[in-house]
């Protein structure tokens, strides 16, 4: 893999869905930091980075967390998250928890400066223009919306994607647009969300692409779930697996046909 820069200390902020559900992102993260000449470390303490909490309102439990989390990690180089979703709590939402407190709020602006997500940290920081993994199959992609709409990804996954030898890239209709997952608002409005997610998955289907990939866990399980009821042959994987050549895993969900 091509990088620049001089072993930065990174703090992997692993995420409870890919901790409990797809640890093999967190290694296929750690692989493709180090790769990129990374001295990685997975803070023990770490715990949920505070979303849900924030957005059902609950500020007081929120802000709890975030204090946990910005002593975990602070005096890394960087913080950098596989997932859109977690990396915009922390990097936007942490510092207005804390307006009414100067010193917790100089804390957490130092702390969410430091924050990046996988493909953007790795294209954008450090300058890495490829990766030496193989997949010999066509893929579409999915951009979820915290990671689209509060940190910019969408060209990142894509360019390093692009030099994945033996891959094939089949843009779906409407990439951009909400899978229906949401967090809570799958559990609150389920309806809604099954509606939104249906369209999704049409549209991934549409593509007659071997693999969906994403960057946030949350999108992916939800997507995986609908193709799986709907016995899709598309299978679902995070995008860090394909990056760094982890595909041995079975995908996410199982096999839609089986």
């Amino acid at each position: 893999m091509e990088s620049s820069g001089k072993n930065p200390r990174v703090g992997l902020f692993v995420t409870c869905l890919v901790d409990l559900f797809r640890p093999a992102v967190g290694f296929a993260s750690v692989r493709l930091l180090e790769d990129a000449g990374c001295d990685v470390s997975v803070p023990m303490a770490q715990t949920c980075c505070g979303q849900p909490a924030y957005n059902s309102g609950d500020r007081a439990d929120t802000r709890a967390i975030a204090e946990e989390v910005i002593k975990s990690f602070e005096d890394f180089d960087y913080i950098v998250a596989p997932s859109g979703s977690c990396a915009g709590m922390l990097k936007k939402h942490y510092p207005s928890l804390f307006l009414d407190d100067p010193v917790w709020h100089k804390r957490s602006v130092a702390f969410s400066a430091k924050v990046h997500e996988l493909t953007s940290f790795l294209t954008d920081v450090l300058s890495v223009s490829s990766v030496s993994a193989k997949f010999n199959g066509s893929v579409t992609y999915h951009d979820s919306c915290s990671g689209l709409r509060e940190l910019g990804i969408q060209g990142q996954p894509r360019k390093l994607l692009s030099t994945v030898e033996g891959l094939e890239m089949t843009e779906m209709k409407d990439p951009d647009v909400c899978c229906g997952f949401g967090g809570t608002f799958c559990v609150k409005y389920s309806d809604i969300s099954n509606a939104i997610v249906e369209k999704k998955a049409a549209n991934v289907e549409n593509t007659a692409a071997d693999l969906l990939l994403a960057g946030d866990l949350g999108c992916l399980m939800n997507i995986a779930g609908k193709l799986r009821r709907q016995k899709a042959k598309t299978e679902v994987r995070h995008v860090a697996e394909v990056l760094a050549g982890m595909t041995n895993s079975p995908p996410i969900g199982g096999r839609g046909k089986s």
